[in-house]
C-alpha cells in the first residue's frame, strides 16, 4: 500500500512537472530522496517509464495535428504534418546520440541532489535573463519552423540529460533564443518529447530486464499506476501551460527554480 501511494504521488509530480520548465526528473529524484522506494534499482526505471503517460497525453491532445493520415486534412495539410514529423526527427538526433553514449555516466554521476540544485538555480537565472530582454519572435507558427532551427533546439535538449535542467525548459529556452514565440517553442517541445521519452522508457526497461530480470507483478502494477496518473495529470498540465503562456512569460518558473534550488542546496549541505 505504501509503494502504491508513492507511485500515485510520483505520477502526479511527473504529470505536472514534465511540461513546466522546472525539471520532472529533478523533482522525482528529490521526492525519492525524502521518501524512497524500497528498490532503488526499480525507481531508476520507474521515474523514466512513467514519462510514457505524459507522452500519451500529448498524443491525445494533439492527435489531429500529429496525424498525417487524417481524412479531415487536405493534401497540403498532410504534407505539412509529415514535414513536422521530419523536423521532430531532426530535433531528436542530438539527444539520442549523446543519451545513448552517456546514459550510465549521467545516471551514476550526475543524479545527485547537489547537481540538481545547481541546475535548478542556473537555468532559473537563464529564464529570468531571457524574459528581461525584449525580443520580437521571427517564428510565430509551427509551420514556419525550419529544419536548422529544429536541429538547434534539439541541441539545447541535450542539456536536459543532466537532472534538474528540465527537458521542456531547455528546449523552450532554446526555441525562444532562436527566434520562436513562447507558444511555438512550447508546442515543439511537446512533440520532441514523444520519441525521446518513448526511447528512454524502452531503453530503461531493456537494461533493467537484462541486468536484474523481469519485473514482478507488483512492479508492473506500480508502473501502470504511475503511468496512468501521469497521463491524467498531464492532460490538465499541458492545457494550463499553453493557456498561461498566451498572456504571461516564464519569469515565475525562473524564480521557482531558484528558490527550490537554494532549498535543496541548503538541505544537501546541512544534512
Amino acid at each position: 500500500m505504501v509503494e502504491f501511494l508513492k507511485a500515485i504521488l510520483l505520477g502526479i509530480i511527473q504529470g505536472i512537472t514534465e511540461w513546466l520548465p522546472i525539471s520532472s526528473t529533478g523533482h522525482l529524484i528529490l521526492v525519492d530522496s525524502l521518501w524512497p522506494m524500497e528498490d532503488p534499482a526499480f525507481f531508476e526505471v520507474f521515474k523514466v517509464v512513467i514519462q510514457f503517460g505524459s507522452i500519451l497525453a500529448v498524443c491525445v491532445l494533439f492527435f489531429h495535428k500529429l496525424n498525417p493520415f487524417s481524412p479531415k486534412k487536405t493534401g497540403k495539410e498532410k504534407k505539412a504534418t509529415f514535414q513536422l514529423w521530419f523536423k521532430v526527427f531532426v530535433g531528436i538526433l542530438p539527444a539520442m546520440v549523446i543519451g545513448l553514449l552517456f546514459d550510465d555516466f549521467i545516471e551514476d554521476i550526475l543524479s545527485g541532489n547537489l547537481v540538481i540544485a545547481c541546475t535548478l538555480i542556473l537555468y532559473g537565472v537563464f529564464f529570468i535573463m531571457m524574459e528581461k530582454q525584449k525580443r520580437t519572435p521571427d517564428i510565430t507558427r509551427l509551420e514556419t519552423l525550419d529544419y536548422r532551427t529544429a536541429f538547434l533546439i534539439g541541441c539545447f535538449q541535450v542539456l536536459a540529460l543532466v537532472p534538474g535542467t528540465s527537458r521542456s525548459g531547455a528546449t523552450i529556452l532554446g526555441g525562444v533564443l532562436l527566434g520562436c514565440s513562447r507558444y511555438v517553442a512550447s508546442e515543439f517541445s511537446f512533440f520532441l518529447a514523444i520519441p525521446v521519452m518513448a526511447g528512454a522508457s524502452g531503453l530503461k526497461i531493456i537494461k533493467y530486464i537484462k541486468e536484474i530480470g523481469w519485473f514482478t507483478f507488483g512492479q508492473w502494477f506500480l508502473l501502470l499506476v504511475g503511468t496512468f496518473v501521469a497521463f491524467i495529470i498531464s492532460l490538465f498540465a499541458i492545457r494550463m501551460l499553453l493557456s498561461y503562456i498566451r498572456k504571461h512569460d516564464f519569469k515565475i518558473f525562473g524564480y521557482y527554480r531558484i528558490i527550490l534550488g537554494i532549498v535543496v542546496l541548503l538541505v544537501t549541505l546541512l544534512f
